[in-house]
């Protein structure tokens, strides 16, 4: 089975999944299996990964976070798509991306059985960051074609952060590690998880996504978003965290489980890990 050939289908459609967002970005009447309206550019860019990835050999299951379960081709790996996050964006043109995971397990399972993790991130250029052997490494994808710019690596010193929910919504312990982090870093929060993780990855420092009052869980999903975001942040050297351990070893039981994600560099991972314990 070849995992090289799930990379190249999702940046040989990456391309085709940008150029037809503009005559996509309206709402749709359907809601996805979490409650979320879709726009027409969401069931699109799911039905076109989802046909292509299924052809293949080495795809033995495909979950997508627009399908309430996954669709069983056979005998392969089980790739899980975020087929556009961030559509929100779409509206005000906005960066957004495509999340895949290739675990070699079935659920219930952790991220450990990630073999692979990529996202493409539809910005001003279309890049494609793969994670996978350990290394991390970014291209520049443009007709399908991957021009590869170079490894990444986390940098060492810490610039920039960002922080989803709405503030009134966070935990009291939650908003106490946040304000030391804002007396040390630049704030830079866009509404798509793949664009801020990208930020970084370039600049250093935290991306996350946190449990709230509200909702304790948090928002973002652990199969489709959590490990593999994970698997390439630390794979590029940082570290993860559902707030109290690895997001890798959380263990997924369900298609749609959701988890708190916090991703980025190591020492501010373990600061908000001791500040939530406290």
């Amino acid at each position: 089975m070849s995992v090289d050939d799930i990379v190249d289908v999702v940046a040989e459609t990456a391309p085709e999944i940008r150029a037809g967002l503009a005559g996509r970005r309206t709402k749709l009447d359907e809601e996805n299996v979490s409650g979320e309206r879709q726009l027409a550019a969401d069931v699109w860019a799911d039905e076109l990964l989802g046909e292509r990835l299924q052809a293949l050999d080495s795809v033995g299951v495909y979950a997508s976070e627009e399908r309430a379960e996954p669709i069983d081709t056979g005998e392969g790996y089980l790739v899980a798509v975020d087929p556009l996050d961030g559509s929100s964006n779409l509206r005000s043109n906005n960066p957004m991306g495509t999340v895949v995971g290739v675990y070699d397990d079935d659920l219930p399972t952790t991220g450990r059985s990630l073999v692979a993790a990529a996202y493409v991130l539809y910005g001003p250029l279309t890049t494609m960051v793969v994670a996978r052997d350990g290394a991390v490494t970014e291209s520049l994808v443009d007709d399908g074609e991957r021009e590869r710019v170079g490894e990444v690596t986390l940098p060492e010193d810490p610039t920039v952060y960002g922080f989803g929910g709405r503030v009134p919504d966070w935990t009291d312990d939650f908003a106490a590690y946040v304000e030391t982090v804002e007396a040390e870093l630049k704030l830079r929060y866009g509404g798509a998880m793949i664009a801020d993780v990208n930020q970084v990855l370039t600049y250093g420092g935290i991306f996350g996504y946190p449990m709230l009052q509200s909702s304790p869980q948090g928002k973002l999903r652990a199969l489709f978003e959590g490990a593999p975001i994970a698997h390439i942040v630390e794979a590029a050297g940082g570290g993860s965290s559902d707030g109290t351990r690895s997001l890798l070893d959380v263990e997924m039981t369900r298609v749609h489980q959701r988890t708190p994600v916090f991703v980025g560099d190591r020492g501010l991972v373990e600061r908000l890990e001791a500040t939530l314990a406290e």
